[in-house]
């Protein structure tokens, strides 16, 4: 490679700190200029953002920014290495900048605690050179995707549940993009979110790093990229398997015809808060109703795996896998609550419910979890 002034120069310290990589055929002095002038944003600071901000900032990297809204939970934990017991309760991006800053004071990390939205999405992004996607849930990965794609900007996807992950990267200039693999999103509730499902660990560890090779790999311009690849992992057989990728011609965002020239509400777009949820009861509300002696049919509608964590007093478990094939098993004409941990799965109970016929259905807002914060704080929280 020939060298570029527009690249900063190494010091002392600098030549000192990335000596491992200065060796690398491919990286030497060359590629640590640029990894040192390189802008990586990073999504979410949770289980991928994690590991991906860490071995970023190891690297070297010049800028990096970080995207979260939400604050540092004790169940985060066991996932979420950014974070510490003591930074339980503050803001995740306070956290990793603290926690980045320490790693390497050379690296310059810019915070971003808000919640990626089609408003902030195209101004946040606009200023880094590549996005590496963290995010949890369907409506921004179409949004962070949709953004590259209208910006012109690699993104590095990844993804965990339970005990597998994937991994890809999506460059629509070249190759195929988020869209071109899944075109649409699942029904909403259809795929458990890791709260509801579970997630090992050391998985998003895995993924994370594999995502921040992928931004280094692309910084450097070295090796072979997952683009236009799927990788697969299976952490329970350690077995991987790719799927070959191929742009769609008929894609909305990166076709030659793309429909969605601009970004668009991607949680009516995920089927998220647009129809009608029906009823739901606090859990201060319902309380009340049972010291005043209103006891409803309490129907817990978790896996009974989670039961034997912690569940209502007098509760009845019927899983929701379970429940189309059960429905025989309750009075029609009692009052029900459905609850679950957070309040997806019992919305979806309460539905099924009332479509079945049962007139007097509510879902306990906030689940089991809500209730243990609320109601009962000496319940096992999980």
């Amino acid at each position: 490679m020939a060298s570029s002034p527009s690249l900063p120069e190494l010091t002392s310290a600098q030549l000192q700190r990335y000596a491992r990589h200065l060796m690398l055929p491919g990286v030497g002095v060359e590629g640590q200029r640029r990894l040192a002038a390189a802008r990586v944003l990073v999504i979410g600071a949770g289980g991928l953002g994690s590991p991906v901000a860490l071995y970023l900032a190891a690297a070297g990297i010049g800028t990096i920014g970080l995207v979260d809204h939400d604050a540092v939970d004790v169940s985060n934990l066991q996932r979420q290495v950014l974070h510490g017991t003591a930074n339980v309760g503050r803001p995740k991006v306070a956290s990793g900048v603290e926690r980045l800053g320490d790693l390497n004071p050379e690296v310059k990390v810019i915070p971003f605690p808000v919640q990626l939205s089609s408003d902030n999405a195209l101004d946040i992004i606009r200023d880094f050179d590549i996005v590496v996607d963290g995010s949890d849930n369907f409506p921004t990965r179409y949004l962070v995707n949709d953004a590259c794609v209208l910006l012109g900007k690699p993104n590095v996807y990844g993804s965990i549940f339970q005990f597998e992950g994937q991994a890809s990267l999506f460059d629509a200039r070249v190759g195929p993009c988020y869209r071109c693999l899944f075109a649409d999103p699942p029904p909403p509730g259809m795929v458990p979110s890791c709260a509801q499902g579970g997630v090992l660990g050391v998985l998003p560890g895995i993924v994370g790093s594999i995502q921040a090779l992928e931004a280094i790999k692309w910084i450097l311009q070295i090796g072979e990229s997952l683009q236009g690849r799927l990788l697969l992992i299976d952490a329970l057989t350690l077995k991987t398997r790719e799927l070959q990728l191929r742009k769609d011609p008929e894609c909305p965002v990166c076709g030659p015809n793309p429909s969605v020239t601009a970004l668009i509400d991607y949680e009516a777009f995920c089927g998220i808060g647009a129809p009608e949820r029906g009823p739901e009861v606090t859990p201060l509300g319902l309380h009340t109703e049972i010291v005043a002696g209103a006891l409803p049919l309490l129907l817990d509608v978790r896996e009974p795996h989670e039961w034997k964590i912690a569940h209502l007093e007098g509760a009845r478990l019927i899983p929701l896998r379970e429940l189309p094939q059960r429905l025989a098993e309750l009075d029609g004409h009692a009052s029900i609550v459905t609850y679950c941990h957070h309040g997806q799965r019992s919305r979806q109970a309460m539905e099924l419910l009332r479509s079945a016929g049962f007139s007097d259905v509510r879902s306990l807002a906030g689940g089991i979890d809500a209730w243990a914060r609320e109601v009962e704080p000496g319940m096992p929280h999980y």
